[in-house]
């Protein structure tokens, strides 16, 4: 078994902050496993490899025989997170939040070890707890403590409203980690007030305070903004295998460490090797992303799909070629009044953009060709002659052909 030592340096990976450090050596010097609290609310269905960060710390907690309670935050997704809102979040129905939940639980267990987690429902005893419970929790804090907050304390400053509710987010999700007796709860960097909240009331309930440990936010595809959907750099983790590759190919290279610490299965030693290779150009970028591509997609889909999505990659970019297997798409062609079809609806019918207006973004900015041919700019009705049979490219890495 490692040291606690040794354990702490892997633990240290990428992360942002450990609060404190030396009680988070001192628990692992005890030799016996800990209880790692990781809670999210299910607020989207889906996730991409930036919700994966944790994760992906949490795996490694397990590789080094520490337990981990998987909180699925039914309960206090009816308040909705305000962290790094500048307005009250919508608040979700049960269904949609029960529906979010299991699409959520199916991908993290793509990641997490299922003998060494326990997945629990913060609803089980948030939703039982009495008003003379509720009483005694939200006794612990003051408002000032919780207008600290920043979001809080700039909607408060700029006149903009803080319903009562939200101000009962933090402290829920504190008393989670007094429910579970966390020794260590995991949070991105924007959640930092939440999990010292849980620290300062483990400690005034009696309780030996756990370890808050955050993590980065990962940047997407574009090297700028944090990965998300609506910014259309995402990474999905049910990314089809050669649509993942081509995407962390395109990650800027002042990225690739940061996404080797956050985002893959690679040792931490390796990343180490990996990042002075780099810094001292004995490491050719391009290899190095390579190998990041394929262990990416390997854990999300296996070695073999790995290894065919990057011959494919090839395929289209170093031969220019249009790839083999192409997925064929049984397109409705039937022509409106002026006799054409409306090609950006057949581009997100076929699932290659996420919607008829991103689809036309893309025709824009020249990202979509029939035939190899780029479709001009504002040219969102064409002729059915030119489809029919046609092979239909968005990007470089999205086919279809339609039939």
């Amino acid at each position: 078994m490692l040291s606690a030592e040794e354990q702490l340096h892997i633990i240290a990976s990428g992360v942002d902050k450990i609060v404190p450090e030396s009680a988070l050596l001192e628990k692992l010097k005890r030799g016996t496993p800990l209880n790692i609290k990781l809670g999210v609310d299910p607020t989207a269905p889906d996730i991409h490899i930036g919700h994966a960060v944790p994760l992906r710390k949490l795996r490694q907690f397990q590789d080094l025989g520490h337990q981990v309670t998987l909180i699925i935050g039914d309960g206090t997704a009816l308040i909705g997170d305000p962290s790094g809102r500048n307005s009250t979040r919508p608040q979700l129905t049960s269904e949609q939040v029960k529906h979010n939940a299991q699409t959520y639980v199916d991908q993290a267990f793509k990641i997490l070890d299922p003998e060494k987690t326990t997945l629990v429902y913060n609803s089980e005893w948030l939703l039982a707890l009495k008003l003379e419970d509720l009483l005694a929790i939200t006794g612990k804090f003051t408002v000032a403590r919780i207008l600290e907050r920043d979001d809080f304390q700039k909607r408060y400053t700029n006149n903009q409203p803080i319903a009562v509710h939200e101000f009962l987010y933090p402290i829920m999700q504190a008393y989670d980690s007094v429910v579970i007796k966390a020794d260590v709860e995991l949070g991105g960097s924007d959640q930092l007030f939440n999990l010292l909240a849980g620290r300062e009331l483990m400690e005034k309930m009696g309780m030996e305070p756990q370890v808050c440990l955050t993590l980065p936010l990962l940047e997407g595809t574009d090297g700028v903004q944090k990965m998300s959907k609506s910014y259309g750099n995402y990474v999905g983790v049910t990314d089809e295998p050669a649509d993942m590759f081509g995407k962390i190919m395109s990650i800027p290279d002042e990225l690739m460490v940061k996404y080797y610490r956050l985002a893959s299965t690679v040792p931490v030693d390796e990343i180490d090797e990996i990042e002075r290779g780099l810094a001292a150009d004995k490491l050719h970028p391009n290899k190095v992303k390579r190998a990041l591509a394929r262990n990416i997609v390997a854990a999300y889909h296996g070695a073999d799909q790995a290894e065919a999505a990057e011959a494919q990659f090839d395929l289209v970019f170093k031969q220019h070629e249009i790839p083999d297997d192409i997925p064929e798409f049984a397109a409705d062609l039937t022509p409106n009044d002026q006799g054409l079809v409306y090609l950006a609806k057949l581009i997100a019918d076929a699932g290659l953009a996420g919607s008829a207006g991103e689809a036309r973004r893309l025709i824009d900015g020249g990202g979509v060709k029939i035939n190899g041919e780029p479709v001009a700019a504002k040219c969102y009705n064409v002729d059915p002659a030119l489809l029919a049979g046609a092979t239909l490219q968005v990007g470089k890495r999205k086919f279809a052909k339609l039939v």
